[in-house]
């Protein structure tokens, strides 16, 4: 039997290694879709939970996973050796950036390193970690190559770029069009194979390069037009204008127009990170990619221009930032999820803290911080009770995220100063000076 048949009779099994927000949707994707779906995480607490029946991820019912460990169909493991009872293997590990803001490989490394001892002939490989140009040839399949397998004959590479926005209701890990490249004709024969027996709409493309572009070339956009509002806001400040009123009245252009908005800084997997890959890569070409730069210079100086507002105010009232209680509203980068990867509100915390304010934060979908990359200082730290004294007691509240789940009426009525980040407090009724926009 071919490799596309067992992908189109779904007799194939298939393996997500790295099981976080990106590979948990995915995993669940192929086991809803009637595949052996075979999930692999050096983390042993996220295999060990799914075959419980429970989910690590709060936007993912635990229903889901329960239903799809139900079927038979759902197994999770932190053993590589299952590589070699599965038809393809897809990678979902993180691509961070390292101090100096170049490329961190290390995980897509080391997880290529260890799958393939395991591969063997007939098998899909499959990276999906967002990465520069080149990616997939120079670490992946120089890799398999070196394993004795001939790519595009025994081993078919591919990259496929994830695009998932957690939280957001609209899409799934399946209806988004899927973007594929392949390594060789066959590659991408047997990739298209893989994904289109799970996903709706398939995109093909010529090259594992173009793919890598692509997810490249998405984020750049946002990571641009978010700094181009983001400056805009600190001019538009200083005129004594309302940015949002401005982008609300510009949104009423039907044609050449697409709303950003700005916010305390860039946060997600993503949009802070991905731009610079590209910059990396393409300083081995000798081109300067200075918009890129501008607007990630532009971002990451948010969180220090939303500390200076919230000093100027409590300054207007007398009060020093030093010994004052800051309280930030919103822990994950965005609204109504748990996903606190590179969010803006850590640079918050450091930023207050360093100028001697009693910092804390409130976010009930992130009760605790958990471990991070780069923010170990706040691992364990729990999140404040949300209550009339616990609010009344700070000196200024500041909402780096707009959580659905913020009674903002109670926001009102409790606290004499707050800066607001999201423009979250637009239609609930303040006291004039109260709130101050950031």
């Amino acid at each position: 039997m071919s490799l596309q048949q067992k992908f189109a009779d779904r007799s194939a099994a298939v393996g997500v290694v790295g099981l976080g927000y990106v590979g948990l949707p995915l995993l669940l994707a192929y086991a809803k879709a009637g595949f052996r779906a075979v999930g692999i995480d050096i983390d042993p607490g996220k295999p060990a939970a799914l075959l419980e029946g429970r989910s690590y991820i709060k936007h993912i019912p635990g229903e889901q996973v329960a239903e799809a460990l139900a079927s038979g169909r759902l197994e999770a493991t932190t053993d590589f050796s299952v590589v070699s009872t599965l038809d393809a293997v897809i990678l979902c590990v993180p691509t961070p950036l390292d101090e100096h803001f170049e490329p961190d490989l290390s995980y897509v490394i080391h997880t290529v390193e260890a799958v393939v001892p395991h591969l063997k002939a007939g098998q899909v490989l499959s990276l999906e970690s967002t990465t520069y140009p080149g990616t997939t040839d120079e670490e992946v399949v120089t890799r398999v190559e070196k394993a004795g397998f001939k790519v595009g004959e025994q081993v078919y590479v591919v990259y496929s770029p994830e695009r998932e926005d957690p939280g957001n209701p609209k899409f799934s890990a399946t209806n988004i069009p899927k973007v594929v490249g392949g390594v060789t004709q066959g590659c991408l024969d047997a990739g298209v194979a893989l994904y289109e027996a799970a996903f709706e709409q398939i995109v093909p493309v010529s090259s594992c390069k173009v793919a890598e572009l692509t997810k490249l070339l998405e984020n750049i956009y946002r990571a641009v037009n978010i700094g181009l509002v983001n400056e805009l806001k600190i001019a538009a400040d200083r005129m004594g204008i309302d940015i949002w009123e401005v982008i609300r009245a510009a949104s009423t252009k039907p044609f050449g127009f697409t709303a950003f908005y700005p916010g305390p800084g860039l946060g997600g997997h993503c949009i802070p990170i991905d731009p610079f890959y590209l910059t990396w890569k393409a300083r081995e070409y000798g081109v300067h990619t200075r918009f890129i730069e501008l607007a990630g210079e532009i971002n990451r100086g948010m969180p220090d221009y939303v500390v200076h507002r919230t000093m100027e105010a409590l300054n207007s009232r007398g009060k020093p930032v030093k010994g004052s209680k800051v309280l930030l509203l919103g822990l994950a980068y965005k609204a109504n999820v748990d996903d606190m990867r590179e969010s803006p509100t850590f640079a918050l915390l450091d930023g207050f803290k360093r100028l001697g304010a009693e910092v804390a934060y409130y976010d009930p979908h992130v009760p605790v911080v958990g471990p991070t990359r780069e923010h170990m200082n706040w691992a364990g730290v729990q999140s404040v009770e949300w209550s009339e004294s616990v609010i009344r007691a700070q000196d200024c509240i500041v909402i780096s995220t707009h959580h659905a789940a913020f009674d903002l009426g109670q926001l009102a009525a409790w606290s004499d100063l707050i800066i607001d980040t999201r423009n979250a407090m637009a239609s609930t009724p303040t006291a004039e000076g109260q709130v101050v926009k950031a």
